[in-house]
């Protein structure tokens, strides 16, 4: 059973990194920000819109259209789920690295202790000029969150389209460390991220295991791929009866 040697992997591992994407955070009642509806029916795509450009150029209808896709994100009335709390709980007695592609701080709130946030958060904003930071309640009712400072406009801590990545070189630098690579949620379209599990194929050192409701382009590069929904897998891991 692909259950029961997944579950003996996990035990006997001292060093796991976790890849993380939106279908571990879909059972808190947060949508999949690729399937948005109505603020994408205009005329230009979310790319266009939640792009380091657009901010530049029209900031303060940036901020509009930020508030509404992550409307729910940044009210904050969403909880961990069960496969946040899975992670943390694997946490005992061996090491736990999250990547994850989410914003929405789950792991943080779940309790995970090295988690790394691939795109960035939703949990703050900085100043575009003296840097300060601003926790996600200052800029829920400014029309164009500003610095109490130095009056300049805030930006927020989320990866935009057009942003460089710069946390891929760290995130290598787990996986290469770690006994087994597990990817969770994830259909692993979007690059660089995609790319991640490529640095532990081959490698005979690191075992590694996908769980996703669906199949993806890269089930070829697992040890283990387990396809449905992720409470009922981790439900069935957790049950060594």
């Amino acid at each position: 059973m692909k259950i029961e040697e997944v579950r003996k992997v996990l035990d006997e591992a001292e060093r796991v990194v976790v890849l993380t994407g939106a279908g571990v955070s879909t059972a808190s009642g947060i949508p999949d920000f690729r399937s948005s509806q109505g603020l994408w029916t205009e005329d230009h795509s979310r790319e266009y819109y939640m792009s380091a450009d657009y901010f530049h150029q029209n900031p303060q209808d940036f901020w509009n259209k930020y508030k509404e896709i992550f409307r729910l994100k940044l009210l904050q009335d969403y909880e961990p789920n069960d496969v946040h709390h899975f992670l943390k709980q694997l946490e005992e007695g061996r090491r736990v690295s999250i990547i994850t592609q989410n914003v929405d701080g789950l792991h943080e709130r779940a309790g995970s202790t090295d988690v790394l946030e691939y795109h960035g958060t939703l949990g703050s904003s900085s100043c575009t000029q003296c840097g300060n930071a601003y926790p996600v309640e200052s800029i829920r009712e400014a029309v164009l969150p500003s610095c109490i400072s130095c009056g300049s406009v805030l930006r927020p801590d989320v990866m935009l389209f057009g942003d460089p990545i710069t946390l891929h070189e760290e995130a290598e630098a787990r996986i290469e460390q770690a006994d087994v690579l597990l990817v969770m949620g994830t259909s692993l379209t979007v690059t660089p991220f995609s790319l991640l599990p490529y640095t532990a194929a081959g490698n005979p050192r690191i075992t590694t295991v996908i769980i996703n409701r669906e199949a993806t382009g890269h089930d070829h590069l697992f040890d283990y791929v387990i396809h449905g929904d992720l409470t009922e897998v981790l439900r069935a891991l957790k049950n060594k009866g």
